[in-house]
């Protein structure tokens, strides 16, 4: 992500140091937008009256073909529902760089708040969204030909909008042509300032028919294309969206993660019903007075990291929202991790290999933890500026809440089964009655989700937590400002108390609390803060729950996949339609309850997924039988004679 700062030309016009050459002519960045971009894609016309459109472009540069096309979608009266705007850049600015760049009068208002939501510049997939959500900005920081094959969607309008081709040849490869046809389909247009004859020979050769167009601002000609190949091969079956269909989902759980699905899915236009056998939201597993979030850092920056650090960034402002907007008790701003198996040099190093941004994480020593900690810590932190805590529970609700009338609370209905009949799915009581019906289902109820699909449960496990709680003036250290976390975690005072904790216990249906848990919980706040509490484990207060775990502690979201489906590998895996799983959560429910529901949200309503595709793989329920499937193949390869087959 890291590139020399942007600079200026004679004319004032904005320029690349990398590639030597300008961002827009001189005849203005909006006149080549509308002219380009706008009107060679046929928009507004085109979106006229949809439930969605999918833009997607392959240079962000400074905004300003984002921002256009906003403007233009907010003055069209017969605009779409909903525009989703993906793009990938591979140099971004900064925020200060971004919002010191000179708009049009008619662009101003826009580009002040897409300033004010520019995400931390770490690789990946950010979602900002715009007018209370019905724009959707897809932001994938990285190189265009690495990530275009990972981009999960079907665009209507292709932006080919690099720096010149005998600049920066990558953006403009066969290859890279036929990865962004593969996420079109017939009808889809394409626009690009270029008119060089490589980048139209590339796109014919990826099935586009092309023409040449005037241009303008001095430039002769433009090329425009429509995605029209002489051959179409079918979808493969492994990721079915309910594009169509009623627009209604039943949700069985009204924890973090049932409540943010019906928020995911109120911003993509549907309405839902959220089941739970408690009156109020969040009453199990969600229910601690006060938990944590945060992302992740690991040498080889692999799924796990990169699912946490696209779900911690989300979360802050999930969380930031609830905080600001619905009065909910939390923070986000700033959690500290205390490191003691890496040195600092060693922690610094790795930021930079990775090239994670300071306004994301950063490496802390003793003294500077210490300050920003509020108490003395003996080892270095890892300090992540956009973590927090927050009342699970009160999120939960505030999730219900931004749903607003999209979403219908039926709490104190609790689902004893599950059936199908024709195209219908219906949930039972424990008198098999049946209380609802729709086309769509999502089981967000946490370990039982499995088991009422009937589906294998053991890639699913039961962990045991018991928090502690003691007066904060029981400790000779003090309450921590920010939440701390390593060999557990402890959290700034809450309403003069200090929580912390905590145990992790499988197969352990004991839901007393325990001295002896007490006492493990507070070795622990001893660890962090270095001070023992002068409190007798007898006399902590605390909470028992249960939190729903994978095997390879990744959530499983996506649709179930058929009894007895062959697994050869998820894309070609048939689905049980319209039923869905958002389970798996551990002890992240709060980091990941808002990325997890948006990405369930996408797949159902088949919209641009806010993740690759390597990261849809990771948590796709269907992985752990293929796994299981390429075990068993392994194993009779191994025991096969020599020769045989």
């Amino acid at each position: 992500m890291t590139r020399p700062p942007l600079q200026w030309d004679e004319h004032g016009l904005p320029r690349s140091a990398e590639y030597g050459d300008v961002y827009h002519p001189r005849a203005g960045a909006l006149q080549q937008a509308r002219h380009v971009f706008l009107a060679s894609n046929g928009l507004p016309q085109r979106w006229a009256g949809r439930d969605h459109f999918v833009v997607l472009e392959t240079g962000f540069g400074l905004g300003n073909n984002f921002l256009a096309t906003w403007q233009a979608w907010r003055e069209d009266p017969q605009r779409s529902a909903r525009l989703h705007f993906v793009s990938v850049e591979r140099h971004p600015v900064t925020r200060d760089e971004l919002a010191a760049v000179p708009r049009d009068d008619t662009l101003r208002e826009l580009a002040r708040p897409l300033a004010e939501a520019w995400p931390p510049l770490v690789p990946g997939t950010h979602r900002l969204a715009f007018d209370d959500g019905r724009v959707e900005l897809l932001l994938t920081l990285g190189d265009v030909a690495d990530w275009a094959a990972g981009l999960v969607l079907s665009a209507d309008a292709v932006f080919l909008d690099g720096f010149a081709p005998a600049r920066n040849p990558a953006m403009w490869t066969p290859r890279l042509m036929q990865a962004i046809a593969r996420r079109c389909r017939p009808g889809t247009t394409a626009a690009t300032w270029s008119s060089a004859r490589d980048v139209r020979d590339a796109l014919v050769g990826a099935g586009f028919r092309v023409e040449s167009a005037a241009g303008s601002g001095g430039k002769r000609d433009i090329t425009r294309a429509v995605y029209a190949p002489a051959f179409l091969a079918p979808a493969p079956p492994g990721r079915p969206t309910l594009r169509g269909v009623a627009n209604q989902a039943l949700i069985v759980g009204g924890g973090l993660a049932g409540c943010a699905a019906a928020m995911a899915l109120a911003e993509q236009g549907w309405d839902s019903v959220v089941f739970d056998r408690h009156p109020a939201p969040a009453a199990e597993g969600s229910g601690n007075p006060a938990g944590l979030f945060h992302g992740t850092v690991h040498a080889e920056d692999g799924p796990h990291a990169r699912w946490n650090r696209a779900a911690a960034l989300q979360a802050q402002v999930a969380v930031a929202q609830a905080v600001a907007h619905d009065g909910v008790p939390g923070s986000a701003e700033g959690l500290l991790r205390i490191e003691t198996a890496t040195s600092l040099e060693t922690m610094r190093e790795l930021l930079a290999r990775q090239e994670l941004a300071p306004d994301y994480v950063q490496a802390l020593d003793a003294a500077v933890a210490s300050a920003r900690a509020g108490i003395a810590l003996s080892q270095p932190a890892w300090f992540y500026p956009g973590g927090g805590w927050v009342s699970p529970a009160a999120l939960a609700a505030s999730f219900l809440r931004r749903a607003g009338v999209s979403a219908t609370w039926r709490g104190g209905t609790p689902i004893a089964a599950l059936r199908r009949h024709g195209s219908q799915w219906a949930l039972l009581d424990a008198a098999g009655a049946t209380v609802a019906e729709s086309s769509t289902v999502i089981l967000a109820n946490a370990a039982e989700a499995l088991t009422l699909a009937q589906a294998d449960t053991t890639p699913l496990e039961q962990l045991r937590g018991q928090l502690s709680g003691i007066p904060a003036a029981a400790t000779p250290a003090g309450a921590p400002i920010l939440p701390l976390s390593g060999q557990g975690y402890v959290l700034p005072a809450i309403d003069g108390r200090l929580w912390f904790g905590a145990t992790s216990q499988a197969d352990d249906p004991d839901d007393t609390l325990r001295t002896d848990d007490h006492r493990h919980n507070l070795a622990r706040l001893a660890t962090l803060t270095g001070v023992t509490p002068a409190v007798a484990a007898e006399d902590c207060t605390g909470r028992v729950g249960w939190r729903c775990s994978s095997r390879d502690r990744l959530p499983l979201i996506g649709a179930l996949p058929d009894a007895g489906a062959a697994v050869d590998q998820l894309r070609f895996v048939t689905r049980q339609p319209g039923l869905f799983v958002f389970t798996g959560l551990g002890s992240r429910g709060i980091t990941w309850a808002a990325l997890g529901a948006r990405v369930l949200a996408s797949w159902v309503c088949g919209t641009p997924a806010p993740v690759e595709a390597r990261l849809l793989e990771a948590v796709d329920p269907a992985r752990f039988a293929l796994r299981a499937r390429r075990r068993a193949d392994s194993v009779r390869a191994r025991s096969s004679p020599a020769g045989a087959g």
